[in-house]
């Protein structure tokens, strides 16, 4: 008899510590695969020399893709029999990430909550990610729904409590970072920190149409072995009837767009909150839609300032028609159902 691969959702304990296997070495080549597959074009990952100005030691791993390895490693043990990933919080990048850099990730359960139907119930889990000196580097909370393989009695329901966001004195700046003598030509795009205005809205001009193909072989990069995003025969069989593309990949591909507009915000200090809001698939074309939520002076710096931003990532819908991110439906308010992406995230950009 074929033992069904993973767990499940009563398979999950409050407390439980999951060391997860195989680390992973990120290469030149991953970063380069990436780009060609998000399209991303922040100099600080692809441009040596604008990496050495900023006072890193190299170019860094994109934050994204650094972030999709560290998850991945997840998802064998956690969201490898999911329903779909909720969402995430309180989202750090502890330290800057350098091709050659080996990551390693630990996950402790935090939360359980099984649904009404009883055929399913949501995990929470809290996830480390470590660099070969035993350093962190990352570090996250997220929730998945997860199916259950038996009528096993639901456990006690326990909700964390998650932050609203990442405080400003809490965003990990490298000490070698230092944006004194950055040149805005790079980038082609002269706005720096100063620039932007608390409430603004940026609705970024780029669309990209992401296929079954690009979004198999990003989820493979990552080493997502999902069944969701991949086995196309078993979702067949499900409400969807096709496979989903991987969350993450959606977030990056949103990010990459934001460039128009936002091009010198060079790195990601956190991600506050994130959802999922509707599924995404092969042949979707995303557009990117952005508000400064907040601007922050960073203690002890005058180089550098941070930007609180919404991404909304949107799919099939021209920007100009989406009026509001939520519409009435059946006596609920929810999620306009072209609307895929609602990212609360922080990043780092130079000051005048």
């Amino acid at each position: 008899m074929t033992k069904p691969g993973g767990n499940f959702f009563e398979d999950f304990k409050l407390g439980q510590v999951l060391e997860h296997a195989t680390p992973r070495t990120i290469t030149d080549g991953d970063c380069a695969l990436y780009i060609a597959l998000t399209g991303t074009r922040f100099p600080v990952h692809c441009a040596q020399p604008v990496a050495h100005a900023l006072g890193y030691r190299d170019r860094t791993v994109d934050d994204l893709l650094a972030f999709h390895i560290a998850f991945g490693k997840t998802v064998p043990d956690i969201s490898v029999n999911a329903v779909a990933n909720l969402g995430y919080a309180d989202i750090r990048f502890l330290s800057p990430i350098y091709p050659g850099d080996t990551l390693s990730t630990t996950s402790t359960v935090i939360g359980l909550k099984e649904n009404s139907s009883g055929k399913n119930g949501i995990v929470y889990v809290r996830s480390i990610s470590c660099n070969q000196d035993k350093k962190e580097v990352l570090s996250w909370i997220r929730w998945v729904m997860v199916h259950k393989n038996s009528n096993t009695p639901a456990p006690e329901t326990a909700v964390p409590k998650l932050p609203e966001f990442v405080a400003p004195a809490d965003l990990a700046i490298p000490a070698e970072l230092d944006a004194h003598q950055y040149e805005t030509a790079i980038t082609g795009g002269s706005r720096l920190w100063d620039d932007y205005k608390t409430g603004e809205r940026i609705d970024h001009p780029a669309g990209m149409t992401v296929d079954d193909t690009d979004h198999t072989l990003a989820t493979k990069l990552y080493q997502n072995n999902a069944r969701l995003h991949f086995d196309d025969f078993a979702m067949k069989q499900t409400p969807f009837g096709r496979r989903l593309m991987y969350g993450g990949h959606v977030i990056s591909v949103c990010r990459a767009l934001t460039y128009d507009g936002l091009e010198n915000a060079f790195a990601i200090a956190a991600i506050n909150a994130g959802t999922h809001c509707n599924p995404s698939f092969g042949g979707d074309t995303f557009y990117a839609r952005s508000e400064v939520l907040d601007k922050w002076q960073i203690p002890g710096r005058n180089d550098l300032g941070a930007l609180r931003l919404r991404l909304v990532g949107v799919k099939n819908l021209n920007l100009a028609e989406l009026t509001a991110t939520h519409v009435e439906q059946n006596g609920k308010t929810v999620y306009h159902p072209n609307v895929v992406l609602d990212l609360d995230y922080t990043v780092l950009m130079p000051r005048q």
